[in-house]
């Protein structure tokens, strides 16, 4: 079986979704995420001008940082991603050809899955994680039963009407990852609002699976 890059370890399973993030605003925002120490940051691709503020993260951030895009639909949006500098893809979907497109850029992957049979059919295509997607829906007992029949080594992780207040129980169910989204980062929101929320986000995480 192929696959594509391995996910990095993190020192936590945190990814920062920044939806309608302006390039303007994306060095100071990456910046204080990072700094609160959420080292994995998506931009979606139906964010203005996605690409450019990519570009601007990957630039200030240290090498280690995981920084990359969400919503990306096509091979296209997959080279647009790598040009830009972006090591991480995540998609709400599993695609064929977006997977094989990001097995030849080498990046790093984490499709949308919401069955056994979507779940099976990204790891077959060698994704580095899997996203449960939207996660609020399935819940921690639906990620749980699937989480059962999937290889022990496969990384899950839960994305879709998440936070910090559902860390412990999605734990139970063998999450080792979140994305956080409109609980982290609204458009409109300051630097300093996002960085208090993500230094929150770290701290739960920290109580539910221990200090990085």
């Amino acid at each position: 079986m192929t696959q594509t890059a391995s996910f990095p370890k993190l020192k936590r399973g945190l990814v920062a979704i920044l939806r309608g993030l302006k390039a303007a605003e994306a060095i100071a925002m990456g910046q204080a995420i990072f700094d609160a120490g959420i080292e994995a940051i998506e931009v979606p691709l139906n964010s203005p001008e996605p690409f450019s503020s990519i570009a601007r993260i990957v630039d200030v951030l240290p090498k280690t940082a995981l920084v990359g895009a969400g919503t990306v639909l096509t091979a296209a949006d997959v080279d647009g991603l790598h040009k830009a500098g972006g090591r991480l893809l995540v998609s709400p979907n599993i695609d064929a050809e977006v997977m094989a497109r990001a097995m030849h850029h080498g990046l790093v992957t984490m499709p949308g899955v919401l069955t056994p049979t979507e779940a099976f059919q990204a790891i077959r295509l060698g994704a580095s994680a899997l996203k449960f997607f939207p996660a609020s829906v399935i819940g921690a007992a639906g990620i749980s039963a699937m989480r059962a029949v999937l290889p022990p080594s496969t990384l899950v992780g839960a994305v879709g009407g998440v936070s910090e207040k559902d860390f412990a129980g999605y734990k139970a169910a063998g999450v080792t990852m979140f994305g956080l989204g409109s609980s982290l980062f609204k458009p409109g929101m300051s630097v300093d609002e996002v960085a208090a929320r993500a230094h929150a986000a770290v701290a739960a995480w920290d109580a539910a699976f221990g200090e990085a």
